[in-house]
């Protein structure tokens, strides 16, 4: 049996190494992707109450922030159902206390 010499077994230790430290980055994305993950399904869920006024307030805030953190049409396309809304509620004519007093 032949000892390795000192530089392929420091060869060997950096593959061990550069391994590693790949399935480190792999775990991590993989944590970063599960947080994201519940944290969308936790503001869905509340998206889907709308019984508080924290549910309509945070739908009225992704209304106002998603259209401008999205950039791709496929993306946007995802949240439709939210950013429609948006879209129905500019179109309403404001009524205000005023006209409310003549009707």
């Amino acid at each position: 049996m032949t000892r390795k010499s000192i530089e392929e077994r420091l060869a060997q230790l950096d593959a061990q190494r550069q391994a590693l430290k790949s399935r480190l980055g792999k775990q991590e994305r993989a944590r970063d992707t599960r947080r994201k993950v519940l944290l969308g399904a936790l503001v869905l869920h509340r998206l889907g109450e709308d019984k508080r006024e924290f549910d309509r307030a945070l739908r009225e805030w992704l209304q106002r922030e998603l259209p401008g953190f999205l950039s791709r049409p496929d993306d946007k396309a995802l949240f439709d159902d939210i950013l429609a809304n948006a879209a129905q509620q500019d179109e309403k004519p404001l009524v205000t206390t005023a006209q409310n007093e003549e009707i």
